[in-house]
């Protein structure tokens, strides 16, 4: 999972709003202005079927402060990424 939902930074991260354009999901700003200090991310890719699925997290990054359930206050009712 992505530690960036649990980030002080998410809403604003350049990172983040990447992550977003990969998973085609709707941003949560359209102009960050963070940029993340040596962002890890790892890239899970799976053949299912005929299918070739792409996951992308951020599970690592020098900037990372936490916020615990800071994604969820800002798009409430909406299921959290994985």
């Amino acid at each position: 999972m992505c530690i960036c939902i649990n980030c002080h930074y998410v809403d604003r991260c350049t990172t983040y709003h990447a992550v977003e354009e990969l998973h085609q999901q709707r941003h949560l700003t359209e102009s960050p202005d963070f940029e993340a200090t040596e962002p890890e991310i790892n890239a899970n890719i799976r053949v299912v079927g005929d299918e070739i699925e792409k996951e992308y997290d951020v599970v690592g990054c020098l900037s990372f402060k936490q916020d615990i359930g800071r994604w969820v206050r800002l798009r409430p009712g909406e299921l959290v990424p994985t």
